[in-house]
């Protein structure tokens, strides 16, 4: 996975982000900055799930974008 791409165009994604785990404060997406391990972090603790189960959501989200 080439995370680069989202920590580089990191303002536009926190839309897409934020469309996908609703309980993201805008906060949280400023903390995050574009980092996948940050990014799992906020889940695990918004959502309570497994440090496993939020690095799938994120990788199995982040294949479901277009990258044009």
């Amino acid at each position: 996975m080439d995370w680069n791409r989202v920590e580089g165009n990191w303002k536009s994604m926190k839309g897409k982000i934020k469309e996908q785990w609703g309980k993201l404060t805008d906060d949280d997406l400023d903390v995050i900055e574009g980092k996948q391990d940050q990014l799992e972090g906020k889940i695990q603790a918004r959502y309570g799930y497994a440090k496993d189960q939020a690095k799938k959501e994120v990788e199995t989200w982040y294949g479901t974008q277009k990258w044009n």
